[in-house]
């Protein structure tokens, strides 16, 4: 490194500042009273500046000062670096306060369609600098992942084992529903053994979803029939518009505490996503329950913690 570049190195930002504000009010009693120092430690800062610059930096006469040509350079290139400094001063300050970062975030594909958009919309409103990373996940990778401390946030269905490092606060309660082929004769309410008399779309066999359905199943003395599984929900509802089975998926779209109905009282006939199928309330009823993972608050980042303010907020507010 030259001489030059280890001097620069070693600048002094109120120095740097001192000098900014003389050159735009020309005087040292000027930035004295701008900057609310005392006029020796103004001088101090010019002098300790030539000094580690080794350049006359002002011209002084009795109108005030005037930047040498060394001087000029450093004035022009000190207003950058005061400008970053200001920059990233604000930036800490922000991500202090919650109001900038970076939080990484998993959820499923329903989630993440139909709950999540809302959600960051809010976000945005609240903290625009916040950027969050989604990764699609199911609940087991996301526990795994927020255990080796590389994911921020999840949104996993329950129930979910112990973790003495994780913390586990309910989030939603949704309801499953019935979808069903458009063509097909479905009574007003479905029951396990009206649905495993019938080809299956579900859920992929690594998923609690999938478990919950089962066991709905399951205490019913069924096995459902199962045609094909996969693990994205929209895929799902396509195969059920299309005629190749029926699914138990969560009404998703549906407010907290809604019925799973039209305001007619009749059954829901479309998705939200205007495919056309039949909509069918479970009986016995099933709800899917999700919640809010995370490692303990005391452990989160101010930015993380807002995310998960705002997640909460959304949830009681539907």
């Amino acid at each position: 490194m030259t001489d030059a570049g280890a001097h620069m190195r070693h600048l002094n930002l109120d120095q740097l500042r001192t000098l900014v504000t003389i050159a735009d009010l020309g005087t040292f009693a000027a930035a004295s009273q701008a900057l609310h120092l005392a006029p020796p430690t103004v001088s101090l800062h010019i002098r300790e500046l030539e000094q580690r610059l080794g350049a006359s930096l002002l011209e002084r006469s009795s109108r005030g000062a005037v930047p040498t040509a060394a001087g000029t350079l450093l004035v022009e290139r000190g207003r950058q670096l005061l400008k970053d400094a200001d920059d990233a001063e604000e930036q800490v300050r922000r991500s202090a306060h919650g109001l900038a970062g970076k939080v990484s975030l998993a959820t499923s594909t329903g989630v993440l369609v139909y709950l999540l958009p809302h959600v960051l919309a809010r976000l945005a409103e609240r903290a625009p600098e916040i950027d969050v990373e989604v990764s699609i996940l199911g609940s087991i990778e996301t526990v795994a992942r927020l255990r080796a401390g590389t994911l921020d946030l999840g949104i996993v269905a329950l129930p979910q084992p112990s973790e003495p490092d994780l913390v586990l606060g309910p989030w939603r309660r949704d309801l499953m529903l019935a979808f069903i082929p458009p063509g097909w004769e479905a009574p007003e309410v479905v029951t396990p053994d009206w649905m495993a008399a019938r080809p299956m779309v579900a859920n992929g066999s690594s998923t609690l979803t999938q478990k919950l359905i089962l066991g709905w199943f399951a205490r019913a003395g069924l096995q459902p029939r199962t045609r094909i599984e996969l693990n994205y929900n929209e895929a799902i509802k396509s195969l059920v518009s299309a005629g190749y089975g029926a699914a138990v998926l969560p009404a998703e779209w549906v407010p907290e505490g809604a019925p799973a109905l039209g305001p007619d009282g009749m059954p829901l006939a479309h998705s939200p996503s205007n495919m056309p199928m039949q909509l069918r309330p479970l009986d016995p009823p099933l709800p899917r329950e999700l919640a809010l993972a995370h490692r303990p608050e005391g452990r989160l980042d101010a930015a993380t913690r807002q995310v998960l303010e705002t997640l909460r907020g959304f949830a009681s507010s539907m």
